[in-house]
């Protein structure tokens, strides 16, 4: 449950971000934290999924793209975008996850926070990058 209590936070924090420029600051941070108390445990998962998609947003958004063959990033919800640039990001990234808790884990928030539509589209749409990722790195057991 911690993680996905991160996996929120990030989808909030990356949603902030994208309103504001993707800037991070620690500022930011710090503000986001005095309104929601949790464990460092929390905290620093929250902060290695916002932090490294930022870091990687270009990359994530051009994987993404790929993936939605007919539909421009920007035409995407914002919440449905951040859930794939989060749900991306863990695919590409952490290879110590496997693609499936990835991908329920993000269905899960996109019903919690987005339209009854959204969770079969991200879904279709992470499936695509997952296997993309095996594709590419077929020995990283995922």
């Amino acid at each position: 449950m911690k993680r996905r209590r991160s996996r929120e936070y990030a989808l909030q924090l990356l949603f902030q971000l994208e309103l504001a420029g993707n800037k991070l600051s620690e500022s930011i941070l710090h503000e986001f934290w005095e309104d929601n108390d949790e464990d460092q445990e929390v905290k620093d998962f929250t902060h290695a999924i916002v932090k490294t998609t930022i870091a990687n947003l270009e990359h994530i958004d051009e994987t993404i793209k790929k993936a939605a063959e007919h539909w421009s990033i920007k035409r995407m919800a914002s919440i449905d975008r951040n859930i794939l640039r989060a749900a991306t990001c863990e695919l590409l990234y952490r290879p110590d996850i496997p693609s499936s808790v990835v991908i329920n884990e993000a269905l899960e928030i996109a019903k919690k926070y987005s339209t009854e539509d959204s969770a079969p589209f991200i879904n279709g749409l992470l499936d695509k990058i997952a296997n993309q990722v095996v594709t590419a790195a077929p020995d990283n057991n995922r």
